[in-house]
């Protein structure tokens, strides 16, 4: 007799980034900005004050109070994960039961509907208009129509960079009895007066995720944030794994949140470089056929084109590294000279 691997998992393929050296990376939505020397200082003092033969505080108290402070929130709606990853998962497969049914919007984040698969819950797909929007009413419909338990999406979105307003969002949360969890992870590039991270004590199907990895420019440490009312926060911390998060993280993540100003700072400059890359690229699309960029909230730009994988291709070839879905291509803001570099880069593949 052999061991066979089961139906869900047997035709899986491990994630793998684009791989090779590139002299511009601008595929995985990460801040170009590294950490200055004055910080780096603070990491080797974080670093030494690690207990490496201790286990990590399992509630992450210095880090949730941190985190609290820079929102201006209660610590006490706060659960911290392994990335934001984990908590997607945990919640899809902790909060959902065999035969619930949950619903996804597309196109989004990938990874909603693939835990769902590992989960083994049902998997609704919402499908965006032409302009890659949801038309809140519809969703309302699908939603209570389907029987449908838990409704994920991004907001801003990833890949699209589209947002939904805070209206249609209180709406969605007041005409569903369906847990609603907003996937925050852009809106530190769009605005606070659209997030819901304040707003949890008002309801009791609300979780809301911000990450460590986008304008805090920190995706090495894996740090992600659930934020809900007490209630949901003790059920999310109560099935998390009790270690989930390292110390080295705790200890760095809890000084990153104490510098407010400078990351304030650095992320209105992402959105200066955003707004130079999209408004490069409408000027591009306007000498050429079938070159669509969507406007943007985020620290990214998406591209409708058929020549996707040829431009992918060319700039690939040029050692700039963009991101290639299926007949888009979805372009991370750099530094202001990475993004002249892929504007002149695409230039030179139209012959412009």
């Amino acid at each position: 007799m052999s061991y066979e691997l089961n139906d869900k998992i047997i035709n899986l393929v491990p994630y793998e980034p684009i791989s090779g050296d590139f002299r511009i990376r601008l595929d995985a939505n990460e801040c170009p900005f590294g950490y200055n020397d004055e910080f780096m200082a603070m990491v080797d003092r974080a670093v030494r004050n690690v207990n490496f033969n201790r286990y990590p505080d399992p509630v992450c108290r210095k880090l949730r109070e941190a985190f609290a402070s820079f929102y201006e929130i209660d610590s006490k709606n706060v659960t911290v994960g392994n990335g934001s990853d984990e908590l997607i998962f945990l919640i899809e497969s902790a909060f959902l039961k065999k035969g619930d049914t949950m619903l996804v919007a597309s196109p989004d984040f990938s990874m909603y509907e693939f835990y769902s698969s590992i989960s083994e819950v049902g998997c609704v797909r919402y499908l965006k208009n032409t302009e890659l929007n949801i038309d809140i009413d519809e969703l309302i419909d699908i939603v209570n129509s389907e029987n449908i338990s838990l409704v994920l999406f991004s907001n801003p979105c990833n890949p699209t960079g589209q947002g939904v307003s805070k209206s249609d969002c209180k709406k969605l949360l007041k005409s569903v009895n369906a847990l609603v969890v907003l996937d925050e992870a852009y809106m530190d590039f769009w605005s606070e007066d659209e997030s819901f991270i304040k707003d949890v004590d008002s309801y009791d199907n609300l979780i809301v995720f911000r990450t460590a990895s986008k304008a805090m420019g920190s995706a090495a440490l894996r740090l992600g944030f659930a934020v809900a009312n007490e209630r949901i926060a003790r059920a999310i911390s109560a099935v998390k794994s009790p270690y989930n998060v390292n110390s080295i993280s705790q200890e760095i993540g809890s000084e990153l949140y104490k510098n407010k100003e400078f990351l304030k700072n650095r992320t209105k400059t992402i959105v200066q470089n955003t707004k130079l890359l999209y408004n490069e690229l409408l000027q591009l699309s306007e000498r050429v056929e079938d070159f669509y960029p969507y406007p943007t909230k985020t620290n990214f730009v998406f591209i409708r084109t058929d020549k996707s994988s040829e431009i992918w291709q060319y700039l690939k070839d040029n050692s700039i590294a963009v991101r290639l879905m299926g007949k888009n291509l979805r372009i991370t803001a750099g530094t202001e000279y990475e993004v002249k570099e892929v504007i002149s880069c695409i230039k030179k593949y139209y012959n412009l």
